[in-house]
């Protein structure tokens, strides 16, 4: 069972210092609903039972695929659904629990040995997919016209028969499951926990700060206390720089070895596999945002600079708010209501999908040591619910993070009753109704700004939202795309994958900036690199997906929201091409990226004509 990332260095989002009085009640997680505490009877039942049950599988269904009539092939699927469901319910239950306090060895240690006990107790499973990928078309084909039953899951069957190219041995492929837990997973723990307990010394600051809260500096009023805060990150990242350049030597030389076995015709591409996506359809987006460079992210810093009175911007300007923006705390249920509003104005059923995660603790808001940093939303399992896992500090930036993880949990819900395999969806789509809730919510506060400055405010932070989201992310991508090119020919050292990092943000960033000495570190952080390479490419995928989507909406499409809601049900039961067609939206078009850039791009032509 896999757990999302916090935000790939989107935004900071919480300053550790300050309580939660001031922002309200906020809302802590119930973990109830999965398991009642950890040494519950439920959860010793459910262990027990994937354990018999997955040794059961092997026994029914090993070597016998081939055999199976529809009805009993479709047997076979559905107790394997069940059984990934039992697991994936342990999962979510010990990883929520170490995600609230990341410092607490007895959570980190429960964690670690339900997943040796899951990862023992579904190795007998592994066959599965082995097995039914060397099944002949024509014999699948014929079950599928027996059985709706069973043709209904030919989506996720058939992504996972994409990968019989890349497939190992029946024993290989059991020896690498069972190997995982000492091998990338083992490598992302360390760095989770060295990350979670670094401290930094900030110039000013009377406490030493975690990383978020020093992240959270970043943003502040005084370009002082901004500055401090990025220097006191450099010499960290630097005294540390060692270790979180052996993680990535190890972690990349590990794909190599696995994308070499497996005949991968590159390092990308079993990440596009597993997103359903056409590579060609990933290069032209990645392509589309880097010729966008000038028109977005190199004219918006030359305003902000001007507008900052300065000749050039230091990395600590790049998310400092404006000269004219007047500091704002927004407490929860301000939060709340604005983010609720603008769902249920799109659409009364999104607000009453959304309504639960506030009231019946689906929520974890509120800063606390040893807590995980970010945010994500967790779908857990079908038969549950998500849960949404914030750093909630009252900037009016949270307020749009509130909108994206709650926007992840409703597209969860409505994609529950797809099942368990075929709910998740692609990465490339993960993001639709996320980004989407963000815009939803922005366009409200647009419409409700009182002043030209209070307009200019927000769409000035848009538009840096949206860089964060298109620009940096793919600049993330290219980054990525070299270091693991680069570690093919060999060791990298420290000095090698900084010099890699700076030429992606030279180029992603433009000459309105001055890069400070020590800012060539700061890859060390990014988790995405370590968890899931080339995971963050979505994030631009998403944004420039929504903004289509969005111009559809403003445009007047005839039943948007049916159509919309219809998407986000499908979870991963349909390809991006069919999700996207009832919108007169086709992703594999070149020019379909440029729709959603030109969006940016009006933005910024709408913040110049104010200079006017």
């Amino acid at each position: 069972m896999s757990f999302p990332l916090p935000r790939a260095d989107k935004r900071p989002l919480f300053d550790a210092r300050i309580g939660g009085n001031s922002l309200g009640n906020l809302p802590e997680w119930d973990l109830t609903d999965l398991y009642p505490a950890p040494d519950a009877p439920e959860f010793a039942r459910d262990m027990a039972d994937v354990v018999a049950a997955g040794a059961e599988f092997e026994t029914r269904y090993k070597g016998r695929l081939a055999e199976l009539d529809a009805p009993a092939m479709l047997a076979c699927i559905r107790e394997y659904e069940r059984i990934e469901t039992v697991a994936g319910r342990l999962m979510s239950y010990a990883g929520l629990r170490y995600y609230q306090n990341t410092m607490d060895s007895e959570r980190a240690k429960f964690m670690a040995d339900a997943q040796d006990r899951i990862t023992d107790a579904t190795t007998p499973m592994v066959f599965f997919s082995l097995e039914f990928n060397r099944l002949e078309d024509a014999g699948l084909e014929a079950l599928y016209a027996a059985d709706p039953a069973l043709a209904r899951y030919r989506p996720v069957l058939d992504r996972m028969r994409a990968l019989r190219p890349h497939q190992l041995s029946d024993e290989l492929e059991t020896y690498l499951h069972d190997a995982s837990v000492v091998g990338s997973s083992a490598w992302n723990k360390l760095f989770d926990e060295t990350m979670a307990g670094l401290m930094f010394r900030v110039a000013g600051e009377e406490e030493e700060l975690n990383l978020e809260s020093t992240l959270n500096l970043l943003t502040d009023t005084d370009r002082t206390k901004r500055e401090a805060a990025a220097r006191a990150l450099a010499e960290v990242f630097d005294r540390h720089i060692k270790l979180f350049a052996r993680v990535h030597n190890t972690l990349a030389k590990e794909k190599e070895i696995d994308d070499r076995w497996r005949k991968m015709p590159s390092a990308q591409h079993a990440r596009h596999l597993s997103n359903h996506v056409e590579p060609e359809v990933v290069e032209a987006l990645r392509n589309a945002v880097v010729a966008a460079y000038p028109k977005l992210s190199h004219r918006y810093y030359r305003l902000k600079a001007k507008w900052m009175g300065l000749e050039k911007l230091q990395v600590w300007d790049r998310n400092a708010p404006l000269p004219i923006e007047a500091p704002k705390t927004v407490n929860w249920d301000e939060a709340t209501e604005t983010v609720m509003g603008a769902y249920a104005a799109f659409a009364p059923e999104m607000a009453d999908l959304a309504k639960p995660f506030f009231t019946d603790g689906w929520i974890d808001a509120g800063v606390k040591p040893g807590k995980a940093p970010g945010a994500f939303a967790h779908p857990t399992v079908t038969t549950v619910h998500p849960y949404v896992m914030l750093n909630y500090l009252g900037k009016p930036r949270d307020v749009m993070t509130l909108a994206h993880e709650l926007g992840h949990g409703v597209h969860q819900v409505l994609a529950a009753g797809q099942g368990e395999l075929l709910s998740s969806t692609p990465l490339t789509l993960a993001e639709t109704a996320s980004v989407f809730g963000e815009m939803l919510t922005f366009r409200r506060l647009l419409d409700q700004a009182k002043t030209p400055a209070e307009k200019k405010t927000l769409l000035a932070g848009k538009v840096e939202d949206m860089i964060n989201t298109v620009v940096r992310q793919i600049a993330f991508y290219d980054f990525e795309c070299k270091l693991h090119a680069a570690r093919r020919e060999g060791e990298l050292t420290p000095d090698d994958i900084n010099a890699l990092w700076m030429s992606v943000q030279a180029q992603s960033l433009g000459d309105a900036f001055d890069f400070m000495d020590g800012y060539e570190t700061f890859w060390a952080y990014i988790p995405h690199f370590v968890h899931s390479p080339f995971y963050v490419y979505a994030y631009a995928f998403g944004d420039g997906l929504v903004n289509a989507l969005y111009a559809a909406y403003e445009g007047g499409l005839p039943d948007f929201q049916s159509k919309y809601f219809d998407m986000l049900k499908a979870g991963g039961s349909k390809h991006h091409k069919d999700l996207l067609a009832p919108f007169g939206l086709d992703a594999s078009d070149p020019k379909f990226w440029d729709k959603g850039l030109s969006m940016i791009a009006g933005f910024i032509d709408e913040l110049e004509a104010m200079e006017g």
